[in-house]
């Protein structure tokens, strides 16, 4: 026989999955009965004592609960006794109220952004998916979507970037990332915005006769523009740290790339990048250093890390931060399964992500003198 824990988990689970469903009336999951398992007659004679402590702890759960009990007679010793078989939550409010925590407020809440989607979005086809998306939704960010979505069906956006939109308290991020929910209120396939501008990578020569013959030092390229670099690089070195890339010592034929984050689909559109004999990464030696590294190596980059392997975190950790930039404690983070790591590089990654582990977690790039890491290019 299921606990009364083992039930609520039960309730828990059903409400999850069906709330928003049944707040706009697209299905009806109250009333429900939950089975509680039934005992064999071995299990009620072998330990008839707890069998009866358990059916009075669901007695008095039920009461407490407004959850009706269905019962079997069985024989247990001769005896016929009352055996719960099932649990009957009577309605969606009663399940809230059983499982606790926000659940009743949730439903509260639910109700009535429910009554204003379907009164203001009569057309709205998907009433149920869009109110769980917005369930996280604070009360402004909820009034701020209804009166964009107003918006968008009233005016032709063509032509506006996010941020040229005239609503007021929205701003460009945010319309960034609620696009789907306004497309479901419009009923819109695309509501007409500007796409982003392309992304585009910041640069520095670092070949020593180029500059001095008065070469430009500083330069930067839009992905799908067409550009050539003022010499097609010998070696190319993409830093994470954008002072690095700098400041980067002279290097001939050498061109030092301003870090562009996680993901390296931004620099792997530069065939001078790709295609250069040599590319190199230098990152901070920590969780996030090696993920941007796996990252550009899964784009396709042909990128060999320099100066993050063990040796090197070992030689320069007394220079290592164990807290951010706000004070916190830096933490091992989770782990995630990086397929492009050479063993090395995997070994640093899996000591700074060790829960055990405590030493620092964190090497910064400028804490390695650029003179090292320009002995190591060359």
């Amino acid at each position: 026989m299921k606990s009364p824990e083992q039930f609520r988990t039960e309730v828990a689970r059903r409400l999850t999955n069906t709330w928003h469903t049944d707040l706009t009336e697209t299905t009806a999951s109250w009333p429900h009965a939950f089975p509680l398992g039934e005992l064999t007659r071995v299990e009620l004679e072998g330990d008839f004592g707890a069998v009866q402590r358990r059916v009075l702890d669901w007695r008095d759960g039920a009461s407490l609960h407004d959850v009706t009990l269905t019962f079997a007679n069985r024989r247990v010793h001769g005896t016929t006794q009352h055996i719960p078989t099932h649990a009957t939550v009577p309605t969606i409010d009663a399940a809230a109220t059983l499982v606790g925590g926000d659940w009743p407020s949730r439903l509260a809440r639910g109700r009535s952004r429910a009554s204003v989607l379907i009164t203001r979005f009569p057309r709205l086809e998907t009433q149920a998916q869009l109110l769980r998306s917005v369930d996280g939704y604070t009360d402004t960010d909820f009034v701020l979507l209804c009166e964009a979505a107003d918006w968008f069906n009233s005016h032709d956006a063509r032509g506006l970037t996010p941020r040229q939109v005239p609503i007021e308290g929205l701003h460009a991020k945010w319309l960034n990332t609620h696009q789907p929910q306004l497309l479901a209120l419009t009923g819109k396939s695309d509501l007409g915005l500007l796409p982003r501008h392309p992304s585009r990578i910041h640069f520095t020569y670092l070949d020593p006769a180029h500059r001095a013959a008065g070469g430009r030092v500083h330069d930067s390229a839009t992905v799908g523009d067409a550009f050539t670099p003022a010499y097609l690089p010998s070696v190319v070195l993409i830093s994470e740290n954008k002072d690095t890339a700098i400041h980067f010592p002279p290097v001939e034929r050498g061109i030092a790339v301003e870090g562009v984050g996680k993901g390296g689909g931004t620099a792997a559109a530069f065939p001078w990048i790709t295609e250069a004999p040599r590319v190199y990464y230098w990152g901070d030696m920590d969780a996030d250093g090696y993920e941007i590294l796996d990252g550009f190596r899964a784009a396709g980059l042909p990128v060999m890390s320099i100066l993050m392997d063990l040796t090197t975190f070992d030689a320069y950790a007394r220079f290592g931060a164990t807290t951010d930039v706000k004070g916190n404690i830096i933490g091992p983070g989770t782990r995630k399964p990086l397929a492009h790591l050479t063993a090395d590089e995997r070994a640093v990654y899996e000591r700074v992500t060790d829960p055990a582990w405590g030493g620092v977690r964190r090497l910064e790039q400028e804490r390695i003198p650029l003179a090292v890491a320009l002995a190591v290019v060359y």
